[in-house]
């Protein structure tokens, strides 16, 4: 009986040890991706903290709001096609709140987009914008079509890109339900993630791309590796874990909409599937143009950049 009671302790000896290395390993990581991925604009007060901003453009132009996806930050947009839409718009580029520089002072009560839309709202108005258009990707379409439900007159046009708007068959990956846990998600996000994730970033970007490819240089300019800190990780799962409720609850009110709304996406999106989401959502929207675009998938944004500055064009010239 003594040397099952001595392996037991051995082998929880050894665990402690390993997972004490990890959270070693993950600090230093999460201090050397901080030092290469520095804020690159300047922090908004919010109610409880603040926000990482970026303006690109003239300050007299037409704004422009560009809300990023999950997994990511404000750089994904700006990369694909906020410095170029920066040379006739205002462009107010915001890392969401828990990602990349931005603070998340409501914790997991911050992973609703309403709570996400009303941080932002405080940061834009904050700022002297008024009536931007707004323009979300992804899972940022529940928070463009949130943002404009709660601010209708704030508002000046939707562009949705790929956009989350209804609830989707299946879940949202065994990885974001076990670290949106209170007790074991903190430890997997503090130990396991960061290492483990650095071998799956390089996948995890052509899955999101599939069946087209991504920029080579895409990773280091968009600084995607920030989603591995911690912090960020963890507030990516609470806001993927409550989504499908969320829009289940939103897509009852998207007939309120009453501004101009481009939607487009890709009719072979692995991730958002068109089908459930860009299409139903027009179907309520009897202003919005949809445009379904042939042998796309999700980042619509890179594979088809110049049809979505077209949509922005189009927005803006409807709203006049």
């Amino acid at each position: 009986m003594v040397l099952p009671v001595r392996r037991l302790k051995v082998i929880i000896a050894i665990v402690v040890a390993v997972l004490v290395v990890l959270a070693g390993v993950t600090l230093a990581g999460t201090w050397a991706i901080e030092r290469a991925n520095p804020p690159t604009g300047r922090f908004v007060d919010v109610d409880g903290g603040r926000l990482h901003v970026v303006e690109v453009g003239a300050p007299d132009a037409p704004p422009l709001l560009l809300l990023h996806g999950a997994s990511g930050n404000l750089n994904d947009l700006r990369l694909a096609i906020g410095d170029r839409l920066a040379q006739r718009y205002r462009v107010i580029l915001v890392d969401r709140p828990g990602h990349g520089w931005s603070d998340r002072p409501g914790g997991a009560a911050d992973a609703l987009p309403s709570a996400q839309a009303k941080l932002i709202h405080q940061a834009v108005t904050s700022l002297g914008i008024k009536k931007p258009i707004v323009l979300g990707h992804s899972w940022s379409g529940s928070l463009a079509t949130a943002y404009a439900l709660a601010y209708p007159d704030d508002v000046r046009g939707l562009v949705l890109l790929a956009p989350v708007t209804h609830p989707w068959p299946g879940g949202i990956g065994w990885i974001n339900d076990v670290v949106a846990m209170p007790i074991i998600g903190q430890l997997t996000a503090r130990t396991l993630v960061l290492p483990a994730g650095y071998f799956m970033l390089q996948p995890g970007v052509a899955s999101v791309f599939r069946p087209n490819t991504p920029p080579a240089d895409y990773n280091a300019r968009t600084g995607v590796a920030m989603l591995l800190r911690p912090s960020e990780f963890i507030a990516n799962a609470q806001d993927l874990s409550v989504l499908k409720e969320f829009v289940r609850a939103q897509s009852q009110r998207y007939s309120e909409l009453k501004m101009p709304v481009e939607i487009i996406a890709g009719d072979v999106d692995p991730v958002v599937y068109t089908d459930v989401h860009s299409r139903a959502i027009a179907r309520q929207v009897p202003q919005a143009v949809l445009t379904v675009l042939p042998g796309l998938g999700h980042m619509v944004q890179y594979t088809a950049t110049d049809r979505v500055i077209q949509a922005v064009d189009d927005v803006a010239a409807r709203s006049r």
